[in-house]
């Protein structure tokens, strides 16, 4: 299957899951992450703002908040298919953008330079189990992740798991992959 019918079958499956699946498989996503040493040793954590059916990260960046975390989310740049990171301390310094992706309002919030994001949490729609995943094709996190250093996490439901996710050259895999079955360190899948 191509990235495109994999997009559309997963997004169907998602889109079909009830509220209290969904509320319940993110609330224990959560807790395992917030758990977890890379959640525990970073300052700053990078993550995108969600919107049903993807993982949940309100509750997240609510917790983060609450244990002094400096919690940055992605501003996309459309012109350049580039993102930047900005610091939010409140929810009401997000605005509606394009796609319906909530970012960041620039006026008032500050960038946070790449290497200063300890944890990024990478999003994605399909995932394999070696951290290979299926973006929503817009490219913008393959970009970002070419020279970043971090850690990467990925947040998804065990229905988002795929034997086979196509992979291209500039495809970076992510560290660790969270779902409401447990982590996967996708370093050490055989």
């Amino acid at each position: 299957m191509d990235k495109k019918s994999i997009r559309q079958n997963i997004s169907s499956e998602l889109q079909a899951m009830d509220r209290m699946t969904y509320e319940q498989f993110s609330y224990l996503i959560g807790n395992v992450l917030v758990e977890t040493d890379d959640w525990k040793s970073s300052g700053t954590i990078g993550l995108t703002v969600s919107r049903f059916p993807e993982v949940d990260t309100w509750q997240l960046i609510r917790t983060g908040w609450e244990q002094g975390k400096r919690i940055v989310v992605p501003k996309c740049i459309p012109e350049t298919k580039g993102m930047s990171f900005r610091r939010i301390s409140a929810f009401t310094q997000l605005e509606s953008s394009f796609f319906g992706l909530f970012e960041p309002i620039e006026s008032q919030t500050e960038e946070i330079s790449k290497d200063e994001i300890d944890l990024l949490i990478v999003p994605g729609l399909v995932y394999s189990r070696k951290g290979y995943r299926t973006g929503f094709g817009g490219g913008y996190y393959d970009r970002f992740l070419t020279d970043y250093h971090g850690k990467t996490v990925s947040l998804a439901f065990s229905r988002q798991l795929a034997e086979h996710v196509p992979v291209e050259e500039h495809d970076i895999p992510v560290e660790k992959i969270i779902t409401e079955k447990g982590l996967i360190d996708c370093n050490n899948v055989n």
